[in-house]
């Protein structure tokens, strides 16, 4: 059967259906439109400037670090440029694990660098390259780009690294460079100075490196690169050059610091040595040290554990934060209060029957029999105890704190490194403030006796003991402890001193200060540390000193042999010269040395030494200084000038820091080339802890 086609009917339906197709495509051209619209013409200024950004790339150019020299010009940190092999995790195609074991075969990896670069790895963003070796020698690097096809994701780079070249010496003054951690990369991500830091890898982490960070780091330089679709560099656009640090010099005298620091020898301890007319710090030593070169490219755990768990505590800077109490060094002091608040005249006398008894408790001095009568002057130069219990009463222990306070104790000193520690100047606010029971919140009367001897609660930093020794053969003018000398502009070459100005004048008598120096003169001349200055070329001023570190029990007698070495005795000094025109004021500490007539007058006596005659002592004196068998010099000094530097390698490593071998065998090579370097560079610069206190004191 036919069927015959309704011919109008399709018509209808086709023509339907091109209106509809028709009006899609008049829609979809219109969004179509209205989106070029909107992307060419409504957002056109937003856009260019994406797409001018994905043709460019914006390379940061890390900047030189600023050299940081002794006051003579001498580099102590400086850079040096050497290759890495680093790993961008996102890149690399086969796991990590793998990566790492096949470059084992090509490059020399330890499991200390493997564990270096995990703990980067995780600190770092995927796209970030992180070192896996540092340091490659020629041969490494050639082995390497020979192989380079097999390793995606990995790559050879030229870095710049910071290099200490007399390795721990004076590091607690220098302080490190280290790489910057989360918490340190938001804070400068929340700083004014974040674009700085683009490509920046490392910070200050401690001493001057930390302290003047701003100043040593530079202008960071950019280059505008034109990339191509894979993100390839085509051509460099433009480009604005990185600006290297400033010059930092230090006050510090590096030759004085290594003759105090080989005097140590092995001893713990600390010592402050300053220009009390200027607060210039010549000499800033804390013992032992560590080795600065360890922290720069991240330190392994070996390394770590050792220096942090160390029973000496090297990486404790006990200059800055030790505390101790002050021993016999505190009756100068003393006897200046006394005069000061009338509570003593220079002439009056006490008996001193060689106790003081004070309720049922005898407080004992040192000397059996006693000192028979004693005033001022012979209270400071045979150092007598009952004198200063009996004065410690009279005054009470808020009258001490008033008078001790303007001169330092107890207080922050403004120094120019981070992390000094206030120390305890007690008074009776202070135990309510320090204590929780109302019993132990109350001041009992016999507390206050031992404090007139530099026992008891006090607890101050050989830094303030060293300020408050300057302010008085100052002549009362405060002068802010400094570190730094100058900075030197690395374009301009122009130098700013860091010159401070006098904190203020304290409202000393100079009928008494004279009254002071003149017994602490006589320390010197006919005292306790008289032996050490026996020959010297000046008149010096000084005052001996021996904390407790436990209380001796009072039917028991100190025997140093019998106890424990880190439980005997401090030994302190303090001491200016020339005492007519001081140039130079000390405080010191050799920890559980016993005397300080013995043990501490020595060291500071070379110090005068070198700053006031230019003499440097003989390898025999030095060695009979560490052993505490010399007070007066012995052997044929030489003079400052004479002594060669830089000092031999042997000479650096006689008092092994507390590392592994193998970390400072790894860069041994690397830095005797910066050493080289920055002595080079050093002649072109210059021509443009707390211990708990006892009741009692011998010498």
């Amino acid at each position: 059967m036919r069927v015959i086609r309704d011919i109008e009917s399709d018509l209808r339906r086709f023509r339907s259906r091109m209106v509809v197709v028709t009006g899609a495509i008049v829609v979809l051209f219109s969004l179509l439109s209205i989106r070029l619209f909107y992307l060419q013409v409504v957002r056109y200024d937003e856009l260019n400037a994406q797409a001018e950004n994905n043709r460019t790339a914006i390379v940061p150019i890390v900047p030189n670090r600023g050299v940081i020299m002794d006051r003579n010009g001498i580099v102590l940190a400086t850079n040096y440029s050497a290759y890495t092999l680093e790993i961008t995790a996102s890149k690399v195609v086969l796991p990590l694990e793998e990566v790492i074991e096949q470059l084992s075969s090509v490059i020399d990896i330890q499991a200390r660098d493997k564990r270096r670069f995990k703990k980067q790895l995780g600190e770092s963003k995927s796209f970030e390259s992180v070192p896996i070796r540092n340091r490659l020698s020629d041969e490494e690097v050639a082995r390497f780009a020979a192989q380079r096809y097999r390793f995606p994701g990995v790559e050879i780079r030229a870095r710049l690294f910071r290099n200490y070249p007399y390795n721990q010496l004076a590091s607690h003054v220098i302080g490190y460079i280290g790489r910057i951690n989360q918490a340190e990369k938001g804070k400068i991500e929340e700083s004014d100075d974040a674009g700085n830091y683009r490509g920046t890898d490392y910070i200050g982490k401690l001493g001057v490196e930390q302290s003047y960070e701003t100043q040593l780091h530079g202008t960071t330089g950019v280059q505008e690169m034109e990339t191509s679709a894979g993100g390839r560099a085509v051509r460099r656009l433009n480009s604005s050059q990185a600006i290297p640090g400033n010059s930092v010099v230090l006050s510090i005298d590096i030759k004085l610091q290594k003759l105090v620091e080989d005097l140590y020898g092995k001893r713990r301890g600390a010592l402050v040595a300053l220009d009390p007319k200027t607060g210039e710090v010549l000499a800033f030593v804390s013992k032992p040290t560590f080795d600065p070169n360890l922290f720069v490219d991240g330190i392994d755990s070996e390394n770590w554990a050792a220096l942090n768990e160390s029973i000496d505590k090297p990486l404790l800077n006990r200059a800055l934060r030790g505390t101790y109490p002050p021993g016999s060094t505190y009756k100068p002091f003393m006897a200046l209060a006394a005069l000061q608040t009338g509570k003593r005249a220079e002439k009056t006398l006490i008996s001193d029957p060689g106790y003081f008894m004070f309720g049922n408790h005898r407080f004992r001095d040192d000397k059996e029999g006693g000192h028979g009568a004693v005033d001022m002057y012979k209270s400071i130069v045979e150092s007598c105890d009952t004198y200063y219990y009996t004065l410690a009463r009279d005054m009470g222990v808020d009258l001490m704190h008033d008078q001790m306070k303007p001169l330092g104790f107890g207080q922050i000193t403004g120094i120019d490194i981070l992390g000094e520690s206030r120390g305890v100047l007690p008074s009776t606010e202070w135990k309510r403030n320090t204590y929780k029971k109302p019993e132990q919140q109350r001041w009992y009367s016999g507390e206050t006796i031992s404090l007139g001897i530099g026992q008891g609660y006090n607890n101050f930093t050989m830094l303030q003991i060293a300020h408050a020794m300057g302010t008085v053969a100052n002549n009362g003018l405060k002068m802010k402890p400094h570190l730094v000398r100058e900075v030197v502009d690395v374009e301009t070459k122009a130098s700013t001193l860091v010159a401070k100005e006098p904190i203020g004048q304290l409202p000393l008598s100079p009928e008494n200060l004279e009254v002071i120096k003149k017994g602490m003169i006589g320390v010197n001349v006919e005292g306790t540390s008289a032996t050490s200055f026996i020959g010297a070329q000046y008149v010096s001023a000084g005052k001996t000193g021996t904390a407790q570190v436990f209380t001796v029990k009072q039917n028991e007698k100190y025997n140093a042999a019998a106890i424990d070495e880190r439980m005997r005795d401090h030994a302190l000094f303090v001491a200016f010269a020339p005492a007519d025109d001081p140039k130079v004021a000390l405080a010191m500490v050799v920890e559980n040395a016993g005397f300080g007539a013995q043990n501490a007058a020595p060291i500071a006596r070379r110090v005068f030494d070198f700053v006031i005659t230019g003499q440097y002592p003989s390898q025999e004196d030095i060695e009979a200084v560490q052993r505490g068998q010399a007070t007066r010099p012995i052997g044929k000094p030489r003079p400052v000038a004479s002594v060669p530097w830089p000092p031999k390698a042997a000479e650096l490593a006689a008092e092994e820091p507390v590392v592994a071998a193998s970390a400072a065998e790894k860069a041994a090579s690397a830095a005797a080339k910066a050493a080289s370097a920055a002595t080079k560079s050093a002649s072109a610069a210059a021509s443009a802890v707390a211990q708990k206190p006892a009741t009692t004191s011998p010498r």
